[in-house]
């Protein structure tokens, strides 16, 4: 296991059920985004109240972000982005409504709150947008609920 900091793991930021079926490799080549990603992971770990976060989508290789049906634009594929959840913590929306205030000291692109299933944590390269949004089967709209 290659840690990239004390609480998150490279496996977990590139494991991927869709690049295993198909065999498509999922490890960056560069690891400065995904290194970054993890230490502001760890940020929000803090402020969940060091609670074990579950990580379902880190990085993704562009084949993979097209396999699963990724934006063409997605932060996922340069590692910048992460889908997890905290269940110790509580649900998605709690999650993003404690994580919204924080916004701009973590950096924050984007904060969604993703089908009531995950949270979506985006981050930027350029200033970023500090965006909270919500996307469900009602569409994509801002804030939270």
């Amino acid at each position: 296991m290659t840690h990239l900091t004390p609480n998150f793991t490279l496996e977990e930021f590139t494991v991927s059920e869709t690049a295993a079926r198909k065999g498509i490799n999922n490890v960056p080549s560069d690891m400065k985004n995904l290194q970054w990603t993890a230490e502001v992971m760890e940020r929000v770990r803090t402020i969940l109240g060091d609670k074990p976060i579950f990580i379902s989508s880190g990085y993704r290789s562009p084949k993979v972000n097209m396999a699963v049906g990724g934006s063409k634009e997605s932060a996922h594929m340069s590692g910048l982005a992460v889908d997890f959840y905290c269940p110790d913590f509580g649900t998605p929306l709690q999650i993003c409504k404690e994580l919204e205030p924080h916004m701009q000291e973590l950096g924050v692109d984007q904060l969604i709150h993703e089908y009531n299933t995950w949270v979506h944590l985006g981050l930027s390269t350029e200033k970023p947008r500090h965006m909270a949004m919500t996307i469900d089967g009602k569409g994509v709209r801002n804030g939270f609920g």
